[in-house]
């Protein structure tokens, strides 16, 4: 068999990008299957898993037809050149496609949370995935490469559909998180506006009812400081009128007194003067 051209070259390279994602997802959807205690959840992981391993046979047998070799390797090339870089490769991307099984099994407290968490990072390698198979379809169509744009199309919808079953799940496993692990008490915040209010209207109401209080005591001091005065005007008033009652009195007394003495000394007088007059006759 002739080696692989280098167009050929490019497209077995992308080919072995999607193979090699392809066969870490099998052993991390495994793991997540253990994990799942929800029934169409479970179920759709499995379906998810048998397209996954579909997508992988069918990306080797692509790559074989165009000259090179089914492999993990991030640099594929003709089957003699990537043998001992794609076993290495190989090597390390299961291993690490073996350690994210674990970290899986691993994740949240409760099962809910697992599941929460392990379909979120479905969600993540569904959109890579789709990434990855939209490049290579449009590298594909322009090397005119039909087939393996078919392919490629294919293996991006089937994606696209499990990323949008993942879209929905997910709003579903937070609510269960909630429910199966914050006491029902205690899902509603405190209202601190409310409280606030509350404790706002109750300092007014203090705050009125003192200053109540205080007017209520000033206006008293005050009935009770006109009252006082009012009292000590009409004292005044009285003791006013009591003096000037005994002026008037004692003037009338001493006007009295004074026309008495004036008229006995006229009469003396005139008195006087006859008898005299009468004595010269």
């Amino acid at each position: 068999m002739a080696d692989p051209t280098v167009r050929e070259l490019k497209l077995i390279q992308y080919l072995n990008e999607a193979y090699g994602k392809e066969k870490e997802l099998e052993t991390a959807l495994q793991a997540d299957i253990t994990a799942t205690t929800r029934p169409p959840y479970k179920k759709r992981l499995q379906e998810h898993l048998k397209e996954t391993k579909a997508q992988a046979r069918a990306l080797e047998r692509r790559i074989k037809k165009l000259g090179g070799t089914a492999e993990v390797a991030s640099l594929p090339g003709p089957e003699a050149a990537t043998k001992v870089a794609g076993a290495a490769t190989s090597a390390a991307k299961k291993g690490a496609a073996l350690a994210k099984g674990p970290l899986h099994a691993l994740r949240g407290t409760g099962a809910a949370e697992k599941m929460l968490k392990n379909a979120k990072t479905e969600y993540f390698n569904e959109y890579e995935e789709i990434a990855t198979y939209t490049g290579i379809e449009a590298l594909a169509t322009a090397l005119s490469d039909k087939e393996t744009a078919k392919l490629a199309r294919e293996h991006r919808r089937q994606e696209e559909r499990m990323a949008r079953f993942l879209e929905k799940l997910i709003p579903q496993l937070a609510k269960a998180v909630v429910t199966e692990e914050i006491p029902a008490r205690d899902r509603k915040p405190t209202d601190t506006k409310k409280t606030t209010a509350r404790r706002g209207t109750a300092a007014r109401s203090r705050s009125a009812a003192s200053s109540g209080g205080a007017k209520r005591a000033s206006s008293r001091t005050t009935r009770r400081t006109s009252a006082a005065r009012s009292s000590n005007g009409a004292s005044a008033s009285r003791a006013s009128g009591s003096s000037s009652r005994r002026r008037t009195t004692t003037s009338a007394s001493r006007r009295s007194s004074g026309g008495g003495s004036s008229s006995g000394g006229g009469s003396s007088s005139g008195g006087g003067s006859s008898s005299s007059s009468s004595s010269s006759s």
